[in-house]
């Protein structure tokens, strides 16, 4: 069996408290089963420009006429079981970012409707305030990603719908001294790890006794 990989998907367009929490809750992850392969990828940097409803996509079931980072984008979350969503709050919601890339995800939709069924996804909002906007910002995402033909898989007891991270606008340290935060962030990716496993092995199993 090949092993089940997570994608966190940084949604920060800075190096800071968000990108942090990410890796951190990557560790989670892969600590969870050495059958579980994770990888980082970050939007800081990348360049995603936002759908503009032209419809090429559904006119010639095909990929974008727009010609950036986004394809990568794509190769990565097709090869993810699991897709580990971390987020700052920008006014109460995910970043713009985040949005323009939730944007350009109708030709998985619309033209390969495969690319993204049944993997699950999992979501970390970090803010500068202890209630900043983390729960809406979780909405937020879940409603971005859900409609998409993927399975949300929600916290551990006492972290809801995803996990919330309070940076006290300090970086990387203030994240990290939020404890209750970073728990709920790294018994989250750990959650969405186990799930991703079971769901890689279930899949395995049947395919198998099909070809009995």
């Amino acid at each position: 069996m090949k092993k089940t990989k997570i994608l966190a998907l940084s949604c920060s367009p800075r190096n800071m408290a968000t990108e942090y929490v990410a890796k951190e809750a990557l560790k989670a992850a892969a600590e969870f089963d050495d059958r579980i392969e994770v990888e980082l990828y970050t939007l800081r940097g990348k360049k995603i420009d936002p759908c503009n409803g032209c419809g090429y996509c559904k006119k010639n079931k095909s990929w974008c006429i727009k010609k950036d980072d986004m394809q990568e984008l794509f190769d990565k979350m097709a090869e993810a079981s699991g897709i580990l969503i971390v987020t700052p709050v920008y006014c109460m919601t995910a970043t713009p970012q985040l949005h323009a890339v939730a944007s350009r995800m109708r030709p998985a939709m619309h033209c390969f409707p495969e690319l993204l069924r049944n993997k699950f996804f999992s979501v970390i909002a970090v803010g500068g305030t202890r209630n900043g906007g983390q729960e809406t910002t979780i909405n937020d995402v879940i409603q971005l990603f859900g409609t998409r033909t993927m399975n949300l898989v929600c916290n551990e007891n006492g972290g809801y719908t995803g996990g919330k991270v309070w940076s006290q606008d300090k970086g990387p340290e203030g994240a990290a001294a939020d404890e209750i935060g970073m728990a709920t962030a790294t018994k989250l990716a750990a959650k969405l790890a186990e799930v991703c496993l079971i769901y890689d092995l279930g899949k395995e199993a049947f395919k198998a006794g099909e070809n009995k």
